[in-house]
């Protein structure tokens, strides 16, 4: 009676360290001294509160380098606890990989704590250009889930590519392209064990996402740049896969994509028939491929129109 009396104790306060967090945070070790988390492969919900994306923390040695803030103030305050409990090591900077809500809105939880927060210098006319990407979240969480979340933008810019130096490691920050999915779009090299996250230049599991900012061609050469890399392990801003190819549906696709719009656009097919003319169907086994697909091709051949 004893032993299940304390047995029901012990199991209300494990109930209760999981009710205190709202974010189901499983870290996957990827590589010697790096752990990611894997978002959800739908769009952001209620139920999975922004959190859609990928994002991983990398031992420098002495402290952490955190790649993506997350959607809000409170993720990233359960993720850096989270980080330094698997590690006990303090966080030296935060890399933001593009500037959609889902990876840069948490960055207000490490401004708050006077952390680095690096982004490539586009971001600051991305942020501009964009504000009707910061006002999903707020519609769907709770104010309480809401909470001390703001728009932070980042203190650390640079052009090209910039060193994250630690005592163990050095982590390069890479811009591939001018621009790709959006112009902010950078990627994560740890050249000792060979591991790229890719952000959003890399999608898997679900299908992509190509804006009105998008670049078919810039985003075909930054991938082509990872392959050139000969990376170990691709960890793409969404979906689970990763590999030494996980980049190669996404390339695929855009390939495929490229091609099937510009040749029906040349033929003079009109918009609205478009999607009769494209064959897609080896793509289906990504999530959401059916409308995103229709909205993927309708923004290139805009773009092609504009051309």
């Amino acid at each position: 009676m004893k032993l299940l009396k304390t047995l029901l104790i012990l199991g209300t306060l494990f109930l209760g360290l999981d009710a205190k967090n709202l974010y189901p945070l499983h870290p996957v070790k990827v590589a010697e001294g790096i752990e990611c988390v894997i978002g959800d492969f739908n769009p952001p919900t209620q139920a999975n509160k922004g959190f859609v994306s990928n994002l991983c923390w990398i031992d420098l040695g002495k402290s952490l380098l955190i790649v993506d803030a997350g959607p809000t103030y409170e993720f990233a305050k359960e993720f850096a606890e989270l980080a330094h409990t698997r590690t006990g090591k303090p966080i030296k900077a935060v890399v933001i990989t593009n500037y959609h809500d889902d990876r840069l809105l948490g960055a207000s939880y490490y401004a708050d704590r006077h952390i680095p927060i690096i982004a490539h210098e586009s971001i600051v006319g991305d942020i501009k250009h964009n504000p009707d990407k910061f006002r999903r979240l707020p519609r769907l969480l709770s104010k309480e889930e809401f909470a001390k979340t703001r728009l932070v933008a980042p203190d650390t810019l640079f052009k090209d590519r910039y060193v994250v130096k630690g005592s163990k490691r050095s982590v390069k920050l890479l811009k591939l392209s001018p621009v790709s999915e959006e112009h902010s779009d950078i990627v994560v090299w740890v050249p000792d064990v060979k591991f790229l996250f890719a952000g959003n230049i890399v999608f898997n599991d679900r299908m992509l996402n190509y804006t009105k900012n998008s670049d078919i061609d810039g985003w075909i050469e930054a991938l082509k740049k990872i392959a050139a890399l000969h990376p170990r392990i691709v960890l793409g801003g969404h979906g689970a896969k990763m590999g030494p190819k996980a980049y190669a549906t996404t390339l695929a696709y855009l390939e495929s994509l490229k091609k099937q719009v510009k040749t029906a656009y040349d033929k003079e097919i009109n918009l609205s028939e478009l999607m009769k003319h494209l064959d897609l169907h080896a793509f289906d086994h990504l999530k959401h491929h059916e409308s995103l697909n229709r909205h993927n091709a309708g923004n290139y051949y805009r773009q092609l129109e504009w051309e």
